[in-house]
């Protein structure tokens, strides 16, 4: 018998890019309730998005609250979060000479916007990446993370955000819980991608949620291998579960799987190298063996059950704290 109840809801703490129909039936097949996605950064866009919304109403909905997120649950519904992996958009606005920082931001939130990264793997006005680990927060940042706070958007760093910029970000975040969306465990591989143990510890301090990928380079690839890596599967998936149990306990990890929902990535060709560089992730892209959909999300449950999980324990990872820190930031 599954651990889950007709009850609770399984969330998906990141997904890469916006949502769309493919990923919709793979989140359906596995027994995914809520998925955080990436989302445009222009309004126009942003229409685009809502007419998915719109023609697909009795599958999915945007969801703004976890009141929202459980009232879809109960109708059968999948619930998506729209959440941007990168604040550099909002980098003019918050370097301008004119106006209010504030406002492009608060447009974005009264739309749906729920969640934000500061920087995706390089500099940017508010910080650095994780390829530039010793930049700080800027004094950008440090505005654009107190207004986060003030709206209640969740501040999600580590991963594709440099530690010096997390840790910055999050000293000034009190009493706030600060989230690692979706990255892995850089004791186990030393992936630029990956997060350390002070990381780690940071963001539990805040009572944070830390989110596993299931990128199979982020459980094997290290900095400065250019090589092929193995093809890892469910038992290597499941330690990064258990490190982040073991060391800072079971409230503190969630699933945040990095899955793109039925698109392919073609790897030397659509992707920037500069950005996304050949030790980081080899071609060809892929995930984990037994998890290379949020369908095959079963196996990872028995694989958590297998390592002696209680249910308990089963239902915090895949969901139960995530709607913890969503209901304490958004409020409502």
């Amino acid at each position: 018998a599954s651990p889950l109840t007709q009850d609770d809801i399984v969330v998906d703490g990141l997904f890469a890019g916006a949502i769309r129909l493919s990923h919709l039936r793979e989140m359906q097949e596995g027994g995914a309730h809520c998925g955080v996605a990436g989302g445009p950064s222009d309004m126009a866009s942003f229409a685009a998005l809502l007419r998915f919304f719109d023609e697909y109403a009795d599958e999915v909905v945007l969801a703004k609250s976890v009141a929202e997120i459980r009232a879809a649950h109960a109708r059968g519904l999948v619930s998506n979060v729209f959440c941007w992996q990168s604040a550099t958009v909002l980098g003019d606005a918050f370097n301008s000479p004119l106006g209010t920082a504030a406002t492009s931001l608060r447009a974005f939130y009264e739309v749906g916007l729920r969640q934000v990264g500061l920087c995706y793997n390089v500099a940017n006005a508010f910080g650095s990446g994780c390829l530039e680990p010793e930049g700080p927060l800027t004094r950008a940042g440090h505005r654009l993370v107190e207004e986060m706070h003030s709206l209640g958007i969740i501040l999600d760093v580590g991963g594709h955000t440099g530690e010096r910029t997390t840790l910055d970000a999050i000293a000034i975040s009190d009493g706030v819980p600060v989230i690692c969306s979706h990255t892995n465990i850089a004791a186990i591989a030393d992936n630029y991608r990956c997060i350390s143990d002070r990381v780690i510890d940071a963001i539990a301090g805040t009572g944070g949620v830390i989110g596993i990928t299931a990128v199979n380079d982020f459980h094997v690839r290290g900095r400065g291998n250019t090589g092929p890596t193995p093809h890892v599967g469910i038992e290597e998936h499941v330690d990064q579960y258990d490190y982040i149990r073991n060391r800072v306990g079971v409230d503190h990890v969630g699933m945040g799987t990095d899955f793109v929902g039925g698109m392919a990535i073609p790897y030397g060709g659509g992707i920037n190298a500069e950005i996304i560089t050949t030790d980081m992730v080899s071609e060809p892209w892929r995930f984990i063996r037994g998890f290379e959909s949020i369908a095959e999300l079963p196996n990872v449950i028995d694989g958590l059950r297998r390592r002696g999980w209680t249910d308990e324990e089963v239902r915090k990872a895949m969901g139960a704290n995530w709607l913890r820190v969503y209901q304490q930031v958004w409020g409502g």
